[in-house]
């Protein structure tokens, strides 16, 4: 039964043909035979325009209303839709895809420092230095200045060269209990030749000659010494030595000595 009248009302509405003209007349009869009272309109009379702008627009509610009914009626059997389908913006293809970010885990409040140990160094190629016994590039003896005195010394080094040399450190060593005080020094050789240091540490002294890079030291007998004042009285130089470094670019060694 339902169906039936839903396809009739279908039908009579599909069929209708309202006759504007008609209605349009009985809306200017109805307005016509309303009697006006004595307000601001009757006053200011209303424009002709704008009297058939107003007949229209109540003409259009009319229809308006009357085709909400005959569409509900229509649609009464039918579901009420509950969700409104939204079309996805569209997306530029060819942009690349943002992986998530991966949230980053906590660092330490305090980071440890490793040290990587250096590689072993490897000579460089060409290097053929190698040790030798001291007797092939020089020969060396210590002995005590004979004109030292009850309360100054001097410890002389004689180092005897056998072949030119590019590289040579001397270094005496003054022992005394009551720490020598040192005075200078000097050597046979060139005095800008060489690089000189003196270190004074309780009950000691040492001296060091450092020949210096591009200098070379010719072959023959050359002396070091070093100069100090000490406790009164004859000095024992038992405990004093010295040590000699001789290189020549090819050879290398090393000779060790004292003043016994």
């Amino acid at each position: 039964m339902d169906d039936e009248l839903r396809r009739r009302l279908r039908d009579a509405a599909a069929a209708h043909r309202p006759d504007r003209e008609r209605m349009l007349a009985r809306v200017e009869r109805g307005m016509a035979g309303h009697a006006p009272q004595k307000t601001w309109a009757a006053c200011h009379p209303v424009a002709p325009w704008l009297r058939i702008v107003g007949a229209t627009a109540a003409v259009a509610g009319v229809f308006a209303v009357g085709g909400y009914g005959v569409a509900a009626a229509v649609r009464g059997g039918e579901p009420n839709p509950q969700t409104v389908a939204a079309t996805p913006t569209p997306t530029d293809e060819s942009a690349p895809e943002q992986p998530t970010a991966t949230p980053e885990p906590d660092r330490p409040s305090t980071l440890s420092t490793v040290s990587a140990s250096p590689a072993p160094s490897t000579p460089p190629a060409g290097d053929t230095t190698h040790t030798v016994p001291a007797a092939e590039l020089l020969g060396a003896d210590g002995s005590i200045d004979p004109r030292s005195s009850a309360y100054w010394g001097q410890s002389n080094i004689t180092v005897k060269v056998k072949k030119p040399l590019t590289e040579l450190t001397v270094e005496l060593y003054v022992a005394d209990k009551d720490s020598p005080k040192d005075t200078g020094n000097w050597r046979s050789l060139p005095a800008d030749d060489f690089e000189v240091s003196v270190r004074a540490s309780r009950g000691a002294c040492l001296y060091r000659w450092t020949l210096k890079d591009g200098r070379t030291v010719p072959a023959g007998e050359h002396v070091f010494a070093g100069q100090y004042n000490h406790t009164r009285g004859q000095r024992d130089a038992g405990n004093d030595s010295y040590t000699v470094l001789a290189g020549t670019g090819s050879e290398q060694a090393r000779w060790k000595g004292d003043f016994a």
